[in-house]
């Protein structure tokens, strides 16, 4: 396996000394060596830089250091990058007011490392393990390695908690826990970090495996209130804290609209719909009594509304009201960024923008790309093997082939990790005879996913003639789409039924 070796600094982070007599000590006095070559190392005041030493089989690939713009939208940023050189020496550089998770990529290679302000960080990068098959082209996934022997440094938390969560989850025979014990598991497992860690001062990774541990509960379906009342009610709401903030989207999805179930009179499609008012929704979330408080309900109401966006259920330009009006009457500067960044965002993807160009491998190996299509009207959707749903929707857009094949290109992209799921699915699917693509492919920067900004692994857009978004997010062929394209493309359908149409 592809194994990152990592160093930091200051000294706190590990001891060197333990190392002078392992296995390590050469690349270590290597990298130390060219780390010496920076003046005053520990003085300096800049932020956080990543510097490191990779396998001469890197050499001139380009290495890129990508953070999420806040850890609501999750939107990825691309904060710097490096073309690796000869002698395999790179550097990267980050500013940083907290503690937060980034990502070091190498095409396909992708690494999370939990970055502190203040620190310098050292990387070594060994040489690939060629038993493992790189050339699929599908994401990699590759934990840290921590040299060192201090275990309080961040990394080395994370990952004996990980450890001991995994373990926790597993008899000792390797069969997974039953349901009926899995409660006691979880409340264990909180007692074993309560002790473990009861020494640790590192705040980050205190409410880390907290809420690691919360999205545990929130799995089995704790319930609401025990969930509410120990993870969420009188607690701080933390922005910057990737893990935290991931349990309480977890908690809250589709909250407004179950909300709304339990309400008579004035339905929540209404007040979103119709009404595309910010003070109506606001005052309808007050009747519930985990959002009196103004930061959780706001909170909840941006969460809940990008997810809408994507729903067939509701109109995109009302949801856009909404954040607008939202972002105009909050009193919290945290919600302000958030809806700015979320408008700024989706004004890039609403009809009338110009589509994302990107590049995706053809069923045959080559590179298939958007200009392909030139002054054609095209209709694109993401699926997945693993998606039953999207599979569904592929034998339904087969039948759209059939009707509609001569006035519109179907292209469809597979966005599975595994390259060889995708050519097993075109070999099990002869039939289907339209541009299907895989999405990832390692000489690729950005890949079709990114650049669509796809939320899971499922979605639908209509592109016009002129290469601009007719509908984004359009419908999928089981909600609707067919109606559009009789639309535009005038096609008559003869109704064999009274009031089928």
């Amino acid at each position: 396996m592809l194994i990152i070796t990592l160093i930091c600094f200051p000294s706190k982070a590990f001891k060197i000394r333990n190392f002078l007599n392992s296995k390590h000590y050469f690349i270590i006095k290597e990298l130390l060596t060219y780390l010496s070559l920076f003046s005053c190392v520990f003085g300096i005041a800049q932020n956080v830089t990543i510097r490191g030493k990779a396998h001469t089989s890197y050499a001139k690939k380009v290495i890129q250091l990508i953070k999420l713009n806040d850890f609501v939208t999750n939107f990825p940023l691309e904060e710097d990058r490096d073309t690796i050189q000869a002698d395999g020496f790179f550097e990267l550089k980050i500013q940083t007011e907290f503690t937060q998770p980034v990502i070091l990529k190498i095409n396909n290679v992708e690494s999370k490392l939990y970055i502190q302000p203040n620190y310098i960080y050292g990387i070594t990068l060994p040489e690939v393990d060629e038993s493992l098959d790189y050339s699929n082209g599908g994401r990699l996934e590759v934990s840290p390695n921590i040299i060192g022997a201090d275990s309080l440094e961040l990394n080395n938390l994370i990952m004996d908690y990980e450890e001991l969560q995994a373990g926790a989850l597993v008899k000792s025979n390797g069969a997974f826990i039953g349901k009926g014990s899995i409660v006691q598991v979880i409340d264990s497992l909180a007692l074993q970090c309560k002790k473990r860690y009861s020494v640790i001062n590192n705040n980050y990774f205190k409410n880390y495996y907290n809420y690691k541990i919360a999205e545990l509960n929130t799995s089995i379906s704790r319930g609401e209130n025990y969930l509410y009342e120990y993870y969420i009610k009188n607690k701080p709401i933390q922005y910057t804290h990737d893990e935290y903030m991931n349990f309480f989207k977890i908690y809250f999805k589709g909250y407004i609209l179950a909300l709304a179930s339990k309400k008579k009179g004035q339905t929540v499609h209404n007040i979103i719909n119709t009404q595309a008012n910010w003070q109506s929704l606001n005052a309808f979330l007050k009747t519930d009594p985990k959002l009196n408080n103004d930061t959780i309900r706001e909170l909840v109401a941006i969460n809940n509304l990008i997810d809408f966006y994507y729903s067939s259920e509701f109109n995109p330009d009302a949801i856009e009201a909404l954040i607008g009006q939202l972002n105009d009457h909050t009193k919290i500067n945290v919600h302000k960024t958030l809806t700015q960044t979320i408008l700024v965002y989706l004004k890039k993807m609403q009809p009338g923008s110009p589509a994302p160009v990107f590049q995706a491998r053809s069923k045959d190996g080559t590179v298939g790309t958007l200009t392909n299509f030139k002054n054609r009207w095209i209709y694109l959707n993401f699926f997945s093997t693993k998606n039953e749903n999207s599979l569904k929707e592929m034998l339904k857009i087969s039948t759209l082939k059939k009707k509609y094949g001569d006035k519109l290109i179907f292209l469809s992209v597979c966005v599975d990790d595994s390259l060889k799921n995708y050519l097993n699915y075109i070999k099990q699917n002869p039939k289907f005879d339209w541009p299907i693509w895989y999405n990832y492919n390692k000489q690729f920067a950005t890949t079709a996913k990114e650049l669509y900004s796809l939320v899971g692994t499922e979605g639908y857009y209509l592109i016009n003639n002129t290469g601009y978004l007719a509908q984004s997010p359009a419908l999928s062929p089981s909600t609707g789409i067919e109606y559009k394209l009789n639309s535009i493309f005038k096609v008559k359908t003869k109704t064999t039924k009274t009031g089928i149409r």
